[in-house]
């Protein structure tokens, strides 16, 4: 158990895909103006990862290896991955078209979010069992999650406050976007 915990919070905190990895920038950045649309898309991409997880861990095991065919896992992996935010998308267009409308073309992007590709990928690399995978899976969307809203509460605070006008748009937003990345490098050392 204490293993399934130091992976979670290392998987969140310690390497944050977003903050410490630099991989998933594009729905960092184009997610988070609105604390309600970033809260939408981090419950997607939560669930397109927990469930590529799930799926592409077995049938890397069962099939692809035990075959050796491990040169098609990209090419599986991002099958999945597609198929799985195909789902999310016909869901949210039926369930809440107010939030799906919002996410624009980011909810596509979902498809090809690195972050995502990145979880499939580490579970295999790392000999991760199972339980593992999918509590890795769950740490790092959970981190994304996190530095989306973070990052989203911060620029809805940083529309009132009085920034200089040399900052204002995007140069303040990557300012506040290194900040919070500088502030996570605190977490390195947490795990030992």
């Amino acid at each position: 158990m204490n293993d399934l915990v130091k992976i979670f919070l290392t998987a969140m905190l310690i390497d944050n895909v977003v903050l410490m990895r630099f991989i998933a920038l594009c729905p960092f950045i184009g997610m988070s103006n609105d604390v309600k649309k970033s809260a939408g898309m981090s419950l997607a991409v939560l669930f397109v990862t927990v469930l590529a997880t799930a799926a592409t861990w077995p049938l890397y095991m069962f099939v692809l290896k035990p075959m050796r065919l491990e040169f098609l896992q990209i090419l599986t992996f991002i099958l999945v991955i597609a198929s799985l935010v195909q789902l999310v998308e016909f869901y949210l267009k039926k369930a809440a078209p107010a939030l799906y409308s919002s996410m624009g073309v980011y909810l596509t992007l979902i498809t090809t979010n690195c972050a995502i590709l990145a979880v499939t990928f580490d579970v295999i690399a790392k000999g991760y069992g199972f339980a593992q995978s999918m509590t890795y899976a769950v740490g790092v969307a959970s981190g994304f999650t996190l530095s989306l809203l973070l990052l989203a509460g911060i620029r809805e605070r940083i529309k009132i406050a009085p920034v200089p006008e040399f900052l204002k748009g995007t140069p303040i937003l990557f300012v506040a976007a290194a900040l919070l990345a500088m502030s996570f490098g605190g977490f390195a050392g947490l795990i030992k």
